[in-house]
């Protein structure tokens, strides 16, 4: 079986839990407050779930995910993501995580940001535009005309591989929005994001090309 680490058990990192186990994976979940803090999580998840410190979730996965704000990198495990496709969830929001100015300004992209935060991993941005829960209920069997598409950025076409297995198998299509350098198409107001998970493959791959980015105001 392959397992997952997943950093961050909030709605986001709970629900990709719920589906992963869902489709056979073994998930390993961590927090900042510590394994024990996540004892009920992993007692309504049911076999296949445990909790443990962020450094051994890292290093149990096969592969990890991230579902914590950018401003959490001086904790994150880079030795034990070293080598590993890493699913970066954030979506920068400056109320919570304060200017970037290399973001606000266009320079660089919250993941790109991510993969210089772990430079030995192969960052790949991943389910940024989908409202958590739905995971659980939108998943449609491929080939079905209302199956819906989630898009991917990442600089390495290994990890864009893996994210659209995991798509796949949770249900949704896939469009790559790759590389990194991109990935600010799906950020929160433009039209990929405003549509949430809302759109068929052809509607998002539009979505993608009809984004503009707006520099950040700074106050």
């Amino acid at each position: 079986m392959t397992t997952i680490g997943i950093i961050g058990a909030g709605e986001v990192g709970s629900q990709i839990a719920r589906a992963a186990l869902a489709n056979g994976y073994v998930v390993v979940l961590a927090n900042s407050r510590g394994p024990e803090t996540l004892a009920h999580l992993v007692t309504q998840l049911g076999p296949g779930a445990s909790a443990a410190c962020v450094a051994a979730a890292a290093a149990a996965g096969d592969f990890a995910v991230l579902a914590m704000p950018l401003t959490g990198a001086d904790r994150l495990p880079v030795e034990e993501l070293a080598g590993k496709v890493v699913l970066d969830t954030n979506n920068y929001m400056v109320w919570r995580d304060g200017h970037r100015p290399a973001i606000d300004s266009g320079e660089k992209t919250e993941h790109e940001l991510r993969q210089e935060q772990l430079p030995t991993s192969r960052i790949a941005k991943a389910f940024t535009h989908i409202q958590a829960p739905v995971l659980l209920t939108a998943g449609r069997p491929a080939g079905d005309p209302d199956r819906l598409a989630l898009s991917v950025s990442s600089d390495f076409p290994d990890a864009v591989a893996l994210v659209t297995r995991l798509y796949d198998q949770f249900g949704f299509d896939t469009v790559d929005n790759s590389p990194l350098r991109e990935s600010w198409r799906t950020t929160p107001g433009q039209p990929a994001w405003n549509r949430h998970a809302h759109q068929n493959r052809a509607e998002l791959a539009r979505n993608l090309r009809n984004a503009r980015f707006v520099a950040h105001a700074r106050p």
